[in-house]
C-alpha cells in the first residue's frame, strides 16, 4: 500500500472540491471549460520545470511511494498534483471570493506589492546560488510586477485566500515532505535550498505554490472574463 502514497494524497486533496463543485450555490462544475485550460497551461509550464529539477538532481522523488508510471522522469503523480491541487485551491478562490472583501487593502495593493517584489528581489540576491529558491523568487516578483502593471482588480482577495490555503498548504506538503513518514516522498537537494523548514516544508515551497496558484486563477479569471464579454457581444 505505501507505493499508492502519493497518489492517495493528489486523490484525497481533490475530493471534496470535486464534489462541491456540483453543489447548487457553488455549480463549478459550470465554469470547467475556464477551469480546465488554466488547469492544463500552467501544468505545462511547471511540469517542464519540474522536469528539468529532476534532471538536475535539485528534487527528486522516493519509489517507494509511487505506482512507477512514469512521464519521462517525473511519476504520473507528480503530473497529477498539478491537476488536484490546482483544482483545489482554485475552487477555494472562487468560493471565497464571494464572501470575503478585501476593500480595505485595495488602496494598499500598490504598497504590498511593491513590498513583495523588493523582498523577494533582495532574497534571490542573496541566495542566487540556489536555483529552487532563486528560480521561485523571481518567477513570482515577475507575476506580481505584471498584477500591479495590469491594475489585477482580485489581487487583494488573493493575498487573503492565500493565506489561508497556506493551511491544507501545510498538510499536503508537509506529507510530501516527509511529515509523519519514514521519508520524504519529496526529497530535495541542499545544494537547491537555502535550507530553511517550516516543519518539513522548504520555505521555497510557500513562494512556489503562491506562483502556482497566482497562474491558475489567472488564466481563470481571464478566460471566464472573455466568455462573459462575448455572451454580452451574442446578446
Amino acid at each position: 500500500m505505501i507505493k499508492y502514497t502519493y497518489l492517495l494524497i493528489d486523490l484525497l486533496s481533490l475530493l471534496v472540491p470535486f464534489v462541491f463543485s456540483f453543489h447548487p450555490k457553488i455549480q463549478l462544475y459550470k465554469h470547467w471549460n475556464a477551469l480546465l485550460p488554466a488547469i492544463l497551461i500552467t501544468a505545462v509550464f511547471y511540469l517542464l520545470w519540474d522536469s528539468l529539477f529532476v534532471h538536475l538532481g535539485v528534487w527528486g522523488f522516493d519509489r517507494s511511494y509511487v505506482v512507477g508510471l512514469y512521464l519521462g522522469n517525473l511519476p504520473i503523480e507528480e503530473v497529477l498534483f498539478f491537476i488536484c491541487i490546482p483544482y483545489s485551491c482554485v475552487f477555494t478562490f472562487d468560493c471565497l471570493t464571494r464572501v470575503i472583501s478585501a476593500d480595505y487593502l485595495q488602496n494598499k495593493i500598490q504598497y504590498i506589492n511593491y513590498g513583495l517584489t523588493a523582498i523577494l528581489l533582495v532574497l534571490s540576491v542573496i541566495w542566487y546560488s540556489k536555483p529552487y529558491t532563486v528560480s521561485a523568487f523571481l518567477l513570482l516578483m515577475v507575476l506580481v510586477l505584471i498584477a500591479n502593471y495590469y491594475k489585477v482588480t482580485w489581487m487583494p482577495k488573493f493575498y487573503l485566500i492565500y493565506g489561508i490555503l497556506l493551511i491544507p498548504f501545510l498538510v499536503v506538503n508537509g506529507l510530501l515532505t516527509g511529515t509523519g513518514l519514514a521519508s520524504p516522498v519529496v526529497w530535495y537537494s541542499p545544494k537547491g535550498i537555502i535550507g530553511l523548514r517550516l516543519l518539513t516544508i522548504p520555505f521555497e515551497d510557500i513562494f512556489y505554490g503562491m506562483g502556482l496558484i497566482l497562474i491558475n486563477v489567472w488564466f481563470y479569471s481571464w478566460i471566464r472574463s472573455r466568455e462573459w464579454s462575448s455572451a454580452r457581444v451574442l446578446s
